[in-house]
């Protein structure tokens, strides 16, 4: 029988801190300690265990999994606010309608002769009950008929686009991965347009610029380099041809190295499946599997020197030596790695009865644990490994005597029973035990670069794009890698905030201050006056790159109170913004996210994108304006916290420059479309109650009413804005620039919503009066019959429904059947409901105004011709626009052609005369 205490439930996965207490019969109950290495959360997938016994600690809503439910930030696109910034507009001029027709017809009835007819005229005591109910009632009234001027449907049709277009990015074949079988991934498709309007793009570099597949490069032991593959006879003594040691330790200390890297790890084996026919790699019947792929690098690069893991058993480590023998030690204990301390250890005990902690981590957590006297001459290969952009570990040991091992045990087992203040306690016994060790030597492992990198990281910098690097690795390592990737270009001149320029002591503060002002004086001068033309033209004379490091920006973002430094983070900000390209480097994950939230939250608001593949990186993920999750070799928490997820870094280039580009243009186009045809149809409603005695009389029908936006003109720019690609994909992709003309939310700025509305309102007018022109004779047959009200109201809205589809039909650019089938199809549904709705107008419709109306009125030639010519004058402005447009487009491809022809000249006459040649140019 046993009991288990834990804590409450608290949505943090990576914790978990309980006991378990065994009750024996005539025995003292027993306690285990149990930590998150015991807990297996809901969802969760067990490897290579044939059974486990358990019990539930947290159901429900308690589980780790209900708790982080509500993580996720509600996130709204540039669109919808100007959206609803719009909507006021249209919601005003709706107040201002109904205010303007309300208060005409209480001017106009003022006159008794306009109001009541001779045989009705009302008392004066009729006249004044309820008045100010009556006006408010009024109002009411125009408010019910203007409110269509309220784009309802527009809001259907937006959420419908969005869902439906959010398919074109998991339906890419192009972003579809062969390793992985697994292609682009939509979690939310709310923000499809937001694609399209990156400013910041803010990434990851392990597993995100790099491929996270590790390979041992070399190592080097006591200052002696090693590399390459040697033979296995007189381990490293020895290589195969010629000489590729670089001198040569103790053979004692070569071995104790090796065996580190055997020792010191969270390796598991997993068996390989017994298979019937050939196999690939017959003499290898296991594989290594771990939590991370530096650890696995680290044990195959031992293996392929003589010495093999192989595996672990009844809590006994196992290895094969150069001279094949097993080695056996009793794995003790492991004080796990974590992101504070950058380093693990494990404690074992030699079948001799010796002591061991071997240790390794990063080389700012090393070096300040063993002796400074044995730093020197491995700190020189640490340095030029991290220079040429790999991963570095130092690795190091100490011999413990039974008493200090007993002293640790006891201290550790007291902190893991500890439920409160469990990881304090743990941390403190591991910052304890891992001091005074001897350093053995350091590792390089390569993260190799992902393919298509450095083009990618090119496209997004020529599209407008800043591009932020924030990583944990150390500054070497990342800074090579932003060379490799082209994030820094050689003419890049690189400003440093680390701790190497700010230094230590009570100084650094004094120093980070005089930094930030040199730089600050540097950077802004250099700033040109902007000169229209593209908005994020903010190319330099000389381009900037800033390097900083955690410890530098926790000085920034958090100064000490005394140092009266409160203006540090705005200049560092100035700083970033003007620089073409940012490394943070040393980063922990909550840091990632305040650097994000400081870009995000800056004047003009930027639209920030995060991409990363780790559980580290969903903070900032979570953060930005966009997150984007790569489905890495880190698992898939980044992916399931992003709105997008892509197998690939390259893959972003065409989710921003093509999906993106290409939704915000289609929404934006959907947006102006729909407040312009709404204008377009209540317009002449307006107009209408001028010459009715603003008695609230309806222009058109009923049913016209009701079914203009729900089936007349909603299929077309549902349509246009799934299918619509004014530029092709492939030209979207190769010409990054393009994205620069949509940036900053440009196609629903106030400028281009004006005009719409005013070409709305010019197509109204001339819906209007155009027909009542053509009324002017009330007879429009030879027969002397006469059109009434309804007739009059048909035309009107037959020539709005013609005119407001034709205009999509002239911006459409990319035609296929869809778009063909929907465009005419509307036309020839309008008609034909119209035909129907008149011709069996039903039995049990209380009125029966509409019966042969629209037959009726196609009789007249007069009406064919007015409708034609009223659809030609409306859409006129519009075919001028687009006739002049496509002759300035023609006029600017010549004149792009004539310089090259020129050049082609400069360059023949050059050999003779170089200052002609220079002046030409010019």
């Amino acid at each position: 029988m046993a009991t288990i205490e834990c804590e409450q439930p608290q949505p943090d996965l990576y914790k978990f801190v309980g006991r378990i207490i065994i009750y024996r019969s005539n025995q003292e109950p027993v306690a285990r300690s149990l930590g998150p290495e015991n807990l297996l959360l809901k969802g969760a997938t067990l490897k290579n265990t044939k059974k486990i016994y358990g019990v539930a600690v947290y159901t429900g809503m308690e589980t780790k999994m209900a708790l982080n439910y509500q993580g996720k930030s509600q996130k709204r696109s540039a669109v919808e606010k100007s959206i609803n910034a719009f909507l006021i507009v249209y919601l005003c001029i709706l107040l201002g309608k109904a205010t303007v027709c309300t208060t005409l017809k209480y001017v106009w009835q003022s006159n008794p002769f306009n109001d009541e007819p001779w045989y009705n005229e009302k008392t004066k005591k009729e006249r004044e009950t309820f008045k100010v109910l009556r006006m408010f009632t009024d109002f009411l009234s125009f408010m019910v008929l203007f409110n269509f001027i309220i784009p309802v449907s527009m809001y259907v049709t937006v959420e419908m686009q969005k869902f439906l277009g959010s398919f074109f990015i998991s339906w890419d074949k192009e972003m579809y991965d062969e390793e992985i079988q697994e292609g682009a991934l939509v979690n939310t498709s709310d923000l499809n347009e937001e694609l399209g309007q990156v400013e910041y793009v803010f990434t990851d570099k392990t597993g995100t610029l790099t491929e996270n597949s590790m390979e041992f490069i070399e190592c080097c032991i006591d200052g002696h380099k090693y590399k390459d593959c040697i033979s296995e006879v007189d381990g490293f003594s020895q290589t195969d041809g010629h000489l590729k040691y670089y001198g040569k330790a103790e053979k004692s200390r070569e071995e104790l190295f090796l065996r580190a890297l055997c020792l010191c790890h969270t390796v598991q084996i997993k068996e390989a499946d017994q298979v019937d026919g050939l196999m690939a790699h017959p003499e290898r019947k296991y594989t290594y599997i771990s939590s991370s792929p530096d650890e696995i690098a680290l044990v195959k690069g031992a293996e392929k020197y003589g010495f093999t893991f192989l595996g672990l058993e009844n809590n006994f480590m196992k290895i094969q030596n150069q001279k094949n023998e097993t080695e056996m030690y009793q794995l003790l204990h492991v004080l796990n790695f974590d992101p504070v301390r950058r380093r693990m250890s494990v404690i074992v005990r030699t079948t001799t009865g010796k002591l061991l902690l071997f240790c390794k981590g990063a080389d700012s957590s090393i070096f300040p644990r063993v002796q400074q006297e044995e730093i020197q001459q491995t700190k020189v290969h640490v340095d030029r490994n991290a220079m040429d952009g790999y991963r570095t570990l130092c690795v190091a040991f100490k011999e413990l005597t039974e008493k200090e091992y007993d002293k640790i045990d006891k201290q550790l087992n007291e902190a893991k029973m500890a439920l409160q203040d469990r990881e304090e306690k743990m941390a403190k016994v591991f910052d304890d035990t891992e001091a005074d060790m001897h350093l053995i030597g350091a590792t390089a492992v390569e993260d190799r670069l992902q393919e298509q990198l450095a083009e990618t990281i090119e496209a997004l910098h020529a599209a407008g794009m800043k591009v932020w690097v924030l990583t944990g690795d150390k500054m070497e390592t990342a800074k090579s890698t932003c060379y490799a990737c082209r994030l820094f270009q050689t003419s890049t001149e690189l400003l440093e905030l680390t701790a190497r320029t700010v230094g230590e002591g009570e100084r650094k503060e004094d120093r980070l201050h005089e930094l930030l002002l040199e730089y600050h004086k540097k950077l802004i001068p250099d700033v040109p006056k902007h000169r229209g033309g593209l908005k994020r033209s903010w190319t330099l004379s000389q381009e900037y790159g800033l390097i900083i490091d955690g410890s530098t920006l926790s000085l920034i973002l958090n100064p000490s109170q005394d140092s009266g430094s409160s203006n540090y983070k705005s200049i560092f900000l100035q700083i970033c913004l003007k620089c073409t390209a940012v490394l943070c480097c040393r980063m922990a994950p909550l840091q990632k996210a305040q650097i994000v939230r400081m870009v995000k939250n800056t004047k003009g608001s930027p639209i920030t994108l995060s991409i990363g593949d780790g559980a580290n990186d969903v903070s900032m993920i979570l953060e930005a304006h966009v997150g984007i999750g790569i489905k890495g070799k880190e698992g898939r928490q980044a992916s399931r916290n992003s709105d997008y997820a892509v197998p690939k870094f390259k893959h972003l280039r065409k989710l921003l420059l093509a999906h993106g580009h290409l939704y915000y243009v289609r929404i934006a186009h959907l947006v102006q479309y729909f407040f312009y045809k709404n204008l377009c149809f209540i317009l002449p409603q307006f107009l209408y109650q001028f010459f009715c005695g603003f008695s609230q009389q309806p222009l058109y029908d009923a049913a016209y009413l009701t079914m203009y936006n729900i089936c007349f003109t909603s299929l077309p720019i549902l349509a246009y804005s799934l299918l619509e690609q004014h530029i092709s994909i492939d030209t979207l992709t190769s010409d990054p620039q393009l994205y620069m003309k949509v940036s900053d939310n440009a196609m629903l700025q106030w400028r281009p919503f004006l005009y719409w509305t005013f070409l709305g309102a010019f197509e109204g007018l001339v819906f209007f009066f155009g027909v009542y022109f053509l009324f002017q004779s009330s007879s429009l047959e030879d027969n002397g019959k006469v059109f009434g009200n309804w007739t009059f109201g048909t035309i009107v809205f037959t020539v709005l429904v013609f005119t407001v589809t034709l205009k999509l039909a002239l911006d459409t650019r990319f035609w296929t059947w869809m778009n063909h089938f929907v465009i005419w199809g509307s036309l020839a549904f309008y008609v034909f409901f119209s035909f129907f709705w008149g011709g069996v107008i039903w039995p049990f419709l209380k009125q029966q105004r509409m019966y042969f109306v629209f037959a009726h009125m196609l009789t007249s030639v007069s009406t064919w011709l007015a409708i034609i010519l009223l659809i030609f004058i409306s859409l006129f402005p519009e075919i001028l626009l687009i006739v002049l447009k496509n002759i300035k487009e023609k006029n600017h491809q010549v004149t792009k052609r004539l310089p090259s022809s020129g050049t082609s000249t400069i360059f023949m006459l050059s050999q003779t005369s170089s200052n002609h040649s220079f002046s030409w140019s010019e």
